[in-house]
């Protein structure tokens, strides 16, 4: 799954920079913080996008506003590493909207969710009844979020 990175200048870091900032910024705005005239600056953000460095674009959003302030960290362990049964588990994993990113990790445990809920009734309802019944769940431990001390941020270029 290793991928290799490719050769950035300058000029594509402070435009990765200035997106990650604000990925609605109009090209104008966006190549004069690059230092680049739009067209050459345009270009540039196509490679990009073309090369999988932009993946996607998107909004960030308060949980807490949207009614989601309970945010856990989960790890499972699973009962086997059955090709089969990990496919299952991953299948089952994606179709629940409370499972934010989900990790597979070394280690003691398999894999590392970040799991968010309503409140503490609505994160025991999805471990007791959709977590701890997903195809060859062993184990769980959850850890609550008590404070977003560096909440997930730029990735640094």
């Amino acid at each position: 799954m290793a991928t290799s990175a490719i050769a950035l200048d300058a000029i594509d870091r402070r435009i990765l920079r200035a997106l990650q900032r604000d990925g609605r910024l109009p090209v104008v705005a966006l190549a004069e913080a690059a230092g680049l005239s739009p067209t050459p600056c345009q270009r540039r953000v196509k490679r990009l996008e073309e090369a999988g460095v932009i993946a996607r674009y998107t909004a960030v959003l308060d949980p807490a506003r949207l009614g989601l302030p309970l945010q856990a960290f989960v790890m499972v362990a699973l009962e086997s590493h059955a090709e089969e049964l990990v496919e299952r588990f991953h299948k089952a994993l994606a179709e629940r909207p409370e499972v934010l990113a989900a990790y597979a990790m070394s280690g003691e445990m398999d894999y590392l969710l970040h799991v968010m809920a309503a409140d503490f009734e609505a994160y025991a309802d999805f471990a007791l009844k959709a977590l701890l019944r997903m195809p060859g769940v062993k184990e769980t431990r959850s850890s609550f979020v008590l404070h977003a001390l560096k909440p997930p941020g730029d990735v640094p270029v």
